[in-house]
């Protein structure tokens, strides 16, 4: 046999397994490095989080990426460039963590890849009839295989669409095995550049769960604060948001799109959600000259508003959810105050309640599926329009 085959046959058969996951989310802020230990599979999976770190993104990084970062028409030679640079610099980034962690790559069975998304694009989005569902995720796993020496699992939301499904989000898999509880109906909500939520039934049910995106999260918050107010990256503590006033025409006007009253569950992106967007919007309703705070918090509304819109879309009688925010948003106190005023009946509180750094979620969720990859059985979650494909995610790559 293949000794890399061999390999892998060792790691599927080791009792623990520690697998570093890696996520870049479309803030472009850093990567999210988690290295977790893992036992057991499927509902028996058991999930220790030994170290994290969010490695930032360099300011030539975030302008390399913005290159092509959900653009209709790019320079092919830099996105070829990209891809195999981006999995170089992850690889680096995550030498950097074993560092100072003290880990040796030898120490670690695999890596979990997300990348970095540049575009997104299910084809209600780009609406074009005999074109499939696609998205596009750059950091080349096999540069990160080699130059790391550790088998790297990349491209997980290629097989959710080869199957079938949209791509996104995924983080329903990694929920459902390790966050539902008997007793208590769950909202895991991710406040990322795009919101997204996953519903977990308390009774345990399979079928009963779905995950589905929202609408944007941080996505135009952050282009707008870049834009409004230079050198700044984002609305640190929403403390901008909280200065202005909402304008309730431009608010309708953002509300004022197909995709929100579109079937649950729903995927979207920063392609649609976009500056252009919002200037649309702001023509319509005659409030281009909004002054920066008002636009801000508007904004900040439109978040919040389309979050627990889907919501009630999703459970019309409100029911008192428990929701377990993570993500960038997360952070911002303005928009979380939103959407307790927008969602009274539930009660918030972040992952962390449930033993999963907030910051560190969406990585351990990476880090999951790489698990299943290896050692698990792919399942059915869902039903109908809301099942999602029984199968296993992450292209391998070995490392020689």
């Amino acid at each position: 046999m293949n000794r890399n085959l061999s390999r892998l046959v060792a790691v599927a058969q080791k009792p623990e397994r520690r697998i570093i996951g890696l996520m870049s989310g479309t803030s472009l802020d850093g990567l999210d490095v988690a290295l977790c230990r893992f036992s057991g599979h499927g509902p028996a999976t058991r999930v220790v989080v030994e170290h994290f770190a969010t490695v930032p993104y360099s300011a030539n990084l975030q302008a390399q990426v913005r290159r092509v970062f959900a653009r209709q028409t790019v320079e092919l030679q830099h996105l070829t460039l990209l891809h195999a640079w981006l999995g170089t610099t992850h690889a680096d980034m995550v030498q950097q963590c074993l560092t100072q962690w003290q880990v040796a790559p030898t120490d670690v069975d695999a890596i979990a890849s997300h990348g970095q998304t540049v575009f997104h694009a299910p084809r209600h989005q780009h609406g074009l009839p005999d074109w499939p569902n696609a998205t596009l995720q750059l950091g080349d796993a096999d540069h990160l295989a080699v130059r790391t020496g550790i088998l790297t699992l990349s491209d997980f939301r290629q097989k959710h669409v080869a199957a079938g499904g949209q791509g996104a989000p995924l983080a329903v898999y990694g929920d459902y095995l390790i966050f539902s509880q008997s007793g208590e109906d769950r909202l895991l909500l991710n406040l990322g550049g795009i919101a997204n939520f996953t519903y977990l039934a308390g009774n345990l049910d399979a079928t009963a769960v779905f995950s589905t995106d929202t609408g944007p999260g941080n996505t135009l918050l952050d282009a707008f604060v870049r834009e409004l107010y230079p050198g700044r990256q984002y609305d640190e503590n929403g403390a901008l948001a909280a200065q202005g006033q909402i304008n309730t025409e431009l608010l309708a006007a953002l509300l004022d799109h197909p995709f929100f009253a579109a079937s649950i569950p729903r995927t979207t992106g920063p392609e649609l959600f976009s500056p252009t967007y919002v200037r649309e919007a702001q023509h319509r309703s005659h409030t281009a000259h909004l002054a920066p705070p008002d636009l801000l918090a508007t904004l900040t509304a439109f978040s919040a508003t389309s979050i627990a819109g889907a919501v009630r879309q999703a459970f019309p009688a409100l029911p008192a959810l428990s929701i377990y925010a993570s993500g960038g948003g997360m952070h911002n106190p303005t928009l979380m105050a939103a959407l307790r005023a927008a969602l009274p009946h539930c009660r918030f509180s972040t992952t962390a309640a449930l033993g999963i750094a907030p910051d560190a979620k969406e990585a351990v969720l990476f880090a999951i599926l790489a698990n299943e990859t290896l050692v698990g059985e792919a399942r059915p979650i869902g039903r109908n329009e809301q099942a999602v494909p029984a199968v296993s995610l992450g292209k391998i790559s070995f490392p020689d």
